[in-house]
């Protein structure tokens, strides 16, 4: 546990102190410069409480705004009326690679996270949390949840009933960030912290 703010809102909002010059600007000179789809970490690594789909979907949103991001922001996850699979809008699903927050490409479209691989995400290819940290040089953020098969498709005994308990009895289908991986199949202690990702779920033109 610890050190795990949120500087968004603990360093009085984005601002550096003189009008129009945000702390993080350099942050949203990556917005939109070409077609693609953003995976984020939440700031925060989550327990297996998160409120329900819609509680995290919120942070999601909320976190992105907070940074400038346009974009319709939803947890990578699978749910009790959600495959993971399904999140991203059908037409956008083999159009577009999906980039971290620097728009390094991760994947070369959303498809290709679930071929046949468990997700692995391209060599040295980092993921950041919206505040900008590589949420793989922290102990607690190398595990990810996703409640999902390997295809995306919803685990239905493995995701923490539905994200509202933190029973150390119960589980989520995880997968370890150390070897590169989003969905290899590793329940996981809903007690336990991990992080949560968050995915743009279509493509928005300027």
């Amino acid at each position: 546990g610890g050190g795990y703010f949120d500087p968004v809102y603990s360093r009085g909002s984005v601002e550096s102190g003189r009008p129009g010059l945000p702390v993080r600007s350099h942050l949203l000179i990556f917005q939109f410069t070409s077609k693609k789809l953003h995976l984020i970490a939440l700031n925060s690594p989550q327990d297996g409480d998160m409120q329900g789909i819609r509680g995290v979907d919120h942070q999601c949103f909320l976190q992105a705004q907070a940074i400038g991001l346009k974009g319709t922001f939803r947890a990578f996850l699978s749910s009790r009326l959600q495959d993971l699979y399904s999140i991203v809008r059908r037409s956008d699903r083999d159009q577009y690679p999906i980039v971290n927050l620097r728009d390094e490409e991760l994947f070369s479209n959303w498809d290709a996270i679930f071929s046949d691989n468990e997700g692995k995400i391209r060599d040295n290819i980092r993921i950041y949390s919206f505040d900008g940290r590589d949420v793989l040089e922290d102990d607690a953020w190398q595990v990810v949840w996703h409640g999902s098969s390997t295809a995306g498709h919803r685990q239905t005994d493995s995701f923490c009933e539905t994200w509202r308990t933190d029973n150390h009895a119960v589980t989520g289908m995880a997968s370890s960030l150390q070897d590169g991986h989003l969905l290899q199949q590793t329940p996981r202690s809903c007690s336990r912290s991990s992080i949560l990702l968050c995915i743009e779920n279509s493509y928005i033109s300027k």
